[in-house]
């Protein structure tokens, strides 16, 4: 893994994504296992992708609410190193989903007030990582990739007693800022590296890497 902050692109589709973001200096890659998804991707073309991560590059599964059915399809098909849980689950559901795989579980919080803090200490006792991300609205259909940012001074000098990844609307052009706020070691970006819902830029992808890494 390379030094911190770590940066990971989420919602890759392709190896030429991939690979650019790895050039970029990407610690983790993303794949999003959700239909609704304009990054949603088989477990074919994710077991392409991922096949063709390097070395030392943490490969993160992204499911929302999956059964176990869809964990064990997915899990033996793609060579993975993270599953990440950005429905519901509950944390037994995260700790069940923990000991079923022996994979690190990294659970997705939104956040958009102080009430919600409360849940990432909950989370924090049973999953391997968390990612602090922005709420999504009520009446969102994706829980996640919303473009949305939630009031970063809500979790300015917080720690949890495991890792922790901000995300939420994060861009090349406020990552920096973000980062100095909240004294992120870790950052998750997906739609702020878009030209298009689902379509990734290799240029936005080097641009916000180079943000957050020369911070």
């Amino acid at each position: 893994m390379a030094a911190y902050p770590r940066v990971k692109i989420c919602g890759l589709r392709d190896v030429a994504m991939m690979q650019a973001a790895v050039d970029a200096g990407a610690s983790y890659v993303g794949l999003v296992f959700f239909p609704k998804s304009p990054r949603n991707v088989t477990i074919a073309q994710a077991a392409e992708v991922a096949r063709a991560v390097p070395a030392g590059i943490a490969k993160v599964a992204l499911v929302v609410d999956a059964d176990d059915a869809l964990l064990d399809a997915i899990t033996d098909v793609v060579p993975l190193d993270i599953l990440q849980l950005h429905g519901h689950e509950t944390p037994q559901r995260v700790a069940a989903i923990r000991a079923r795989y022996g994979l690190p579980v990294m659970k997705a919080v939104g956040v958009a007030d102080a009430s919600d803090l409360a849940a990432l200490d909950d989370y924090a006792k049973v999953a391997d990582q968390i990612l602090v991300d922005a709420k999504p609205p009520k009446d969102a259909t994706l829980p996640g990739g919303n473009g949305l940012a939630f009031d970063w001074r809500l979790i300015a000098g917080r720690r949890w007693p495991v890792p922790w990844m901000l995300a939420g609307g994060l861009t090349p052009q406020n990552v920096a800022e973000a980062i100095a706020l909240t004294g992120a070691a870790q950052v998750d970006v997906s739609s702020g590296v878009e030209t298009a819902p689902g379509v990734k830029d290799a240029e936005l992808i080097a641009a916000f890497c180079a943000a957050a890494l020369t911070h």
